[in-house]
């Protein structure tokens, strides 16, 4: 229980994607450096590993393992924890990207990862081990054409750096010792989020032709410092 929300003992921290697919608390330096993926619309990220004839409540804490194995998904996540780290409040993702299309959806997941020994949690029926579990904490879409006004979309220029900007829904969830605090970054999340065509048109009246692979970038660098702010609880 807190006297107010976001609670007051808190002090903000950013991190930052970072080389070897880790994150940073510092800033990165140099120049023009970005990973990159290619987006297709006819093979979208999946939401859960399985098939499902309904959606149900269990992908919102569900295994993210199968995303992290897919080539359109990328990965960042800190080294072992030496001590516990609660974050509350809200989350927000400020990334950095360009595109080779003109339109694009970025998903942002906060993810725990379970240490290679963890043991089942006394208490809870989980039907998998949860050695190496990534478990899905947060995850939020934005589609990038409503970055800088939900009133006047915009295409992406091919090749142009833009800044994706966009809160995500607030946490209260500690990280314990020994697991490791990962992001994923993504563009599609079937079937949770429609499919974006990656070309700025009218999606809901469009041709199927008009649904293209991209390639997308993700930076970081000093100038263009992709990242998400957390409130840690002191």
């Amino acid at each position: 229980e807190f006297d107010a929300w976001p609670p007051k003992n808190v002090q903000e921290k950013w991190l930052y994607f970072d080389e070897g697919e880790s994150i940073s608390f510092s800033k990165p330096s140099g120049k023009n450096i970005f990973d990159e993926f290619v987006s297709d619309p006819a093979n979208p990220v999946p939401y859960t590993e399985d098939v499902h004839l309904a959606r149900t409540t269990s992908y919102m804490t569900d295994d993210q393992r199968f995303a992290s194995r897919r080539p359109d998904v990328m990965v960042y996540q800190t080294a072992v924890l030496e001590e516990d780290i609660t974050l509350t409040g809200p989350l927000v993702a400020d990334l950095f990207v360009s595109t080779t299309g003109t339109d694009a959806d970025f998903i942002v997941k906060l993810i725990d990862v379970f240490p290679d020994n963890a043991q089942p949690i006394e208490g809870q029926d989980m039907d998998m081990p949860l050695a190496g579990f990534q478990m899905l904490v947060r995850g939020e879409v934005f589609r990038g054409r409503y970055r800088n006004s939900f009133e006047n979309p915009e295409a992406f220029e091919p090749g142009k750096v833009s800044e994706v900007k966009y809160e995500l829904p607030a946490v209260a969830h500690t990280f314990k010792k020994g697991h490791r605090l990962m992001i994923q970054v993504q563009s599609s999340w079937f079937p949770l989020v429609d499919r974006n065509p990656q070309k700025f048109v009218d999606i809901y009246n469009c041709e199927p032709e008009d649904f293209q692979k991209a390639t997308h970038r993700i930076y970081r660098d000093k100038k263009n410092a992709s990242g998400v702010r957390v409130m840690v609880l002191k």
